[in-house]
């Protein structure tokens, strides 16, 4: 039986999930759940994931919220993934493991995108002070990304020569920078020349799913551009999502 994954390709976790999934061989069925027509609140989805939220799996009996758990089970249940992505050896895990629960409170960019871009898309206002807030953070963790995480001249993230679901995952999470202003982007990204590379890395070593599984993402990134470029805004975009 396939795995199950419930995902909206406009949130990043979901894209982590569904990239590690065809990275590996992992078969699975991709449940589409259109945030921004808030099915996750569906009573059917709440069946699955009574928090509403995706990415969610179903394998077999087991139903699973919360991408780092999921990327966790996938790679300890499933043969056909490489060791490296979450290795045997416990050292290494831990490592990973300090990644992954440092990226939940500090690289989320997602209020910063918000605040500075997608708001006036949803029918709201941009908020400079919040924007400010979340660039502040977002600028501290670009940095600690250039000069703790990624160390010496390695590819990716703890030292290492491969790619982890931490690498896999932090870089989807700023992906979703891709729908800012160009020159934001830059202003943001020039001080961490590490970061880029490692962004690229990670793009490369995960090809081509990366880059089909982020043309929705890119297909978003156009229409903000285009909107942007008319001085005009939509209310409800087909391509907005929870971030």
């Amino acid at each position: 039986m396939k795995v199950k994954v419930y995902a909206d390709r406009m949130s990043q976790p979901s894209r982590a999930v569904i990239i590690f999934c065809k990275v590996n061989g992992i078969e699975f069925d991709e449940v589409l759940i259109i945030l921004a027509k808030r099915q996750q609140l569906s009573p059917e989805f709440k069946e699955i994931n009574p928090l509403g939220k995706v990415p969610t799996i179903v394998d077999g009996r087991l139903k699973l919220f919360e991408s780092h758990a999921i990327l966790i089970y996938l790679s300890s249940a499933f043969p056909s993934v490489a060791d490296h992505w979450y290795p045997n050896d416990l050292s290494k895990r831990a490592k990973i493991h300090s990644v992954l629960d440092w990226h939940h409170t500090n690289l989320r960019p997602a209020g910063y995108v918000m605040n500075s871009v997608l708001a006036p898309f949803l029918g709201g206002s941009l908020d400079s002070k919040a924007a400010a807030e979340a660039e502040q953070i977002l600028t501290k963790s670009l940095s600690t990304l250039e000069t703790f995480w990624l160390k010496g001249n390695a590819k990716f993230l703890l030292g290492s020569n491969q790619p982890s679901i931490a690498d896999l995952s932090l870089v989807c999470e700023l992906m979703q920078l891709q729908v800012l202003d160009e020159k934001d982007r830059l202003r943001l990204f020039t001080p961490s020349k590490k970061v880029e590379e490692w962004i690229e890395n990670t793009r490369k070593a995960t090809q081509p799913h990366f880059d089909v599984v982020h043309k929705t993402l890119y297909g978003a990134k156009d229409k903000v551009e285009k909107q942007r470029k008319m001085g005009t805004t939509v209310s409800k975009p087909a391509f907005q999502s929870k971030m």
